[in-house]
């Protein structure tokens, strides 16, 4: 079966919803950068460094873990590497263990090098949370962000729930459990839907008011 083009997909999507249509006219395209020879070590490594951490404080310590190996980390090195020369970079302990264990799982192959293209994302969530430190919430932005996966619909993330009731004018953001459900209407397609929400947050945009009850 063809992969549908990112401009197909976001137009079928805002043909599904004339709520969410009107946005995506508001918003305009939708981006998601290119897919250029991932390297799965690399991307998770820097998912885990990143995590709960200012956008300037991480990338300083993402430079130091870099530095680490020369530019170029490789699970082998990270996995021959003591911990506290990982830490050296600024890391905390835990996230130094959460980088050995990934490094650890790519050298076995429980994350695979490659191959992403044959497994479900059901499949490659489940493989991914294996890994200490990564949890659904890191796997789903590895589907849409790496593997650029047009199915993936993050309902826990605090910015697709906030852009939802933004869009929707809602007084107040739902529940995962009931954004899970929303969210069914946009299949196959709902990482369209979810980027959209993080666009929402952008602003400014002339979203409409709640009306009162």
């Amino acid at each position: 079966m063809p992969r549908t083009s990112l401009a197909a997909a976001v137009q079928e999507v805002a043909a599904r919803d004339p709520v969410m249509g009107a946005f995506i006219g508001q918003a305009g395209p939708m981006e998601l950068r290119a897919s250029r020879g991932l390297d799965v070590f690399t991307a998770l490594a820097a998912s885990i460094v990143y995590q709960q951490l200012a956008g300037k404080a991480a990338a300083a310590i993402h430079a130091r873990f870099l530095s680490l190996f020369d530019g170029k980390p490789t699970a082998r090195a990270a996995l021959d590497m003591p911990l506290d020369r990982l830490r050296s970079a600024g890391l905390s302990g835990s996230k130094a263990v959460a980088i050995a264990d990934l490094a650890a799982k790519v050298v076995d192959g429980t994350v695979p090098r490659d191959g992403w293209a044959k497994l479900s994302d059901d499949e490659i969530v489940e493989r991914l949370v294996q890994v200490r430190g990564i949890g659904r919430w890191t796997a789903e932005m590895f589907l849409i962000f790496d593997l650029r996966r047009l199915d993936v619909w993050p309902a826990d993330d605090y910015g697709v729930r906030k852009g939802h009731a933004r869009i929707y004018a809602l007084h107040e953001a739902l529940k995962p459990k009931a954004l899970e459900a929303e969210g069914d209407r946009f299949r196959p397609f709902r990482t369209v839907a979810a980027w959209y929400c993080w666009r929402a947050m952008d602003g400014p945009f002339p979203v409409q008011q709640p009306e009162s009850p």
